[in-house]
């Protein structure tokens, strides 16, 4: 189907870099990145938080096109109702579910009622932008799995990994949601056994993902810090896009240079534009506690391996 959207998902744990690689992926020619679109009807259209230009989301040029090509208007598409239908069909639980080929009857008609919402959701948003490549930074493996059941989308899957140790850090931070404006709102902290856990399931359950689906790649963050233009190369090649030299030149050899944009929800980093240094943040090396990080270490150690990283530091002479 020469007519159906393409979307770059970038899938994953949160706190493992999946922000600013999918805002890097949104200066390439042709991509346009959306944020964590799975949030889009709880947090955007109906809380109206703040899209990532800076105004609200019902009040954003771009989203009001959006909704009005869509649904004939956001109030018209009932976001309330699609975020109680969503509950019933986007949940880690329901993976087994989205995954099988037969499924029952009132599942089966749960799931139509999404995905055709969200067919002209994604429709309409590569109408407005005019991009070939919708990306969308939701991380969720059960959204992923849904996005896999609309018939209009073509969906190309990244999963990104974090060490482990650099996420649970990252998770036991307090974080102020800038996007939140009517009163003080923070990202949610996780223990450190339980992030553990949950990066371990997190990861496993792409994996399982990627079994199934076609087009995918995984790619861990410190590989793209350490060489963007190579990981950019290669992940807007899993989108069908052959890049050249001038595409690149918001790589600069300090980080990046970017430019503002339309996104639902994700990292406060959403918010900045210009200069952005790049680096892989191991402030857990000196700043986390050892019986946390040993916590860590072992809980995820099967799948660190897997994905290739060192579980200890490399002795020194």
């Amino acid at each position: 189907m020469a007519d159906r959207v393409r979307v770059l998902y970038v899938g994953g744990l949160g706190r493992s870099g999946s922000t600013v690689l999918s805002r890097a992926l949104g200066e390439l020619p042709g991509f346009f990145h959306v944020g964590e679109l799975v949030f889009l009807w709880s947090r955007g259209a109906t809380r109206n938080e703040l899209c990532g230009c800076g105004t609200r989301f019902l009040d954003c040029p771009f989203w009001t096109d959006v909704g009005k090509r869509a649904f004939g208007g956001w109030d018209a598409a009932d976001p309330a109702r699609v975020a109680a239908l969503q509950h019933t069909v986007d949940r880690t639980r329901y993976l087994p579910q989205l995954l099988r080929p037969d499924l029952s009857r009132d599942f089966r008609d749960r799931l139509d009622k999404l995905t055709a919402v969200l067919g002209r959701l994604y429709a309409a948003i590569q109408e407005v932008s005019g991009c070939s490549v919708v990306v969308d930074s939701s991380k969720h493996v059960s959204y992923a799995a849904t996005l896999r059941r609309v018939p209009s989308v073509d969906l190309r899957l990244l999963h990104v990994t974090r060490d482990s140790r650099g996420v649970a850090h990252s998770w036991a931070k307090k974080v102020k949601r800038p996007e939140v404006v009517d009163q003080d709102a923070y990202m949610a902290k996780i223990p450190v056994p339980r992030l553990a856990a949950r990066w371990s399931a997190f990861n496993g359950l792409f994996d399982v993902l990627r079994m199934v689906h076609g087009d995918t790649m995984g790619l861990r963050y410190e590989r793209f810090v350490a060489d963007p233009a190579t990981a950019l190369t290669r992940i807007a090649a899993l989108a069908g896009s052959e890049l050249t030299p001038p595409d690149l030149d918001f790589v600069r050899d300090d980080g990046l240079r970017l430019s503002a944009e339309h996104s639902v929800s994700g990292n406060p980093m959403r918010f900045t534009s210009g200069p952005v240094p790049l680096r892989v943040d191991d402030a857990w090396r000196s700043a986390m506690a050892p019986r946390d990080r040993a916590v860590v270490t072992a809980l995820t150690a099967p799948g660190m391996l897997r994905y290739g990283y060192r579980l200890r530091r490399k002795a020194t002479r």
